[in-house]
């Protein structure tokens, strides 16, 4: 399956938040919106992203305050990428060797979606289920030839 497969699913909502915005907003936005990370756009250009991961190392065992730090203080700007034609399985082996949880999806130069780990596992899932009701079609003789 590809990733692109992955976004058709789900969906492209893209959910971000600007480089000047506290990291208070970005923690509060994260929460609202039941995610682990946001996208960080500027003037239309994927910036870098923020994670509750950030936000435990950068702020809290710094000792920083969240509604002083921006959020381009913390926010990763050094992105693992990757576009719509890339397998699902790759992308677990990304996120499993560069211990991430998210990967901005991009065509070209646009960002397109994020998926995320839980995506991924998600879509493992339900491909084995579909693998699984095949195998018992075809064990009953209900497949089609």
């Amino acid at each position: 399956m590809l990733v692109q497969d992955i976004l058709l699913k789900k969906g492209n909502e893209i959910i971000h938040i600007e480089p000047e915005a506290t990291v208070f907003d970005a923690i509060s936005k994260m929460s609202e919106r039941n995610v682990g990370a946001l996208l960080v756009m500027e003037h239309d250009k994927l910036a870098g992203i923020i994670s509750d991961k950030d936000y435990r190392n950068k702020v809290i065992l710094k000792g920083r305050t969240s509604k002083e730090t921006r959020v381009k203080e913390i926010m990763t700007s050094d992105l693992i990428t990757v576009t719509g034609r890339e397998y699902m399985e790759t992308c677990m082996a990304i996120m499993t060797e560069k211990k991430i949880r998210h990967l901005p999806v991009l065509d070209g130069d646009k960002l397109v979606g994020i998926i995320s780990i839980g995506d991924l596992v998600k879509a493992i899932i339900d491909r084995q289920k579909e693998e699984i009701n095949d195998l018992k079609k075809y064990i009953s003789g209900s497949y089609p030839s």
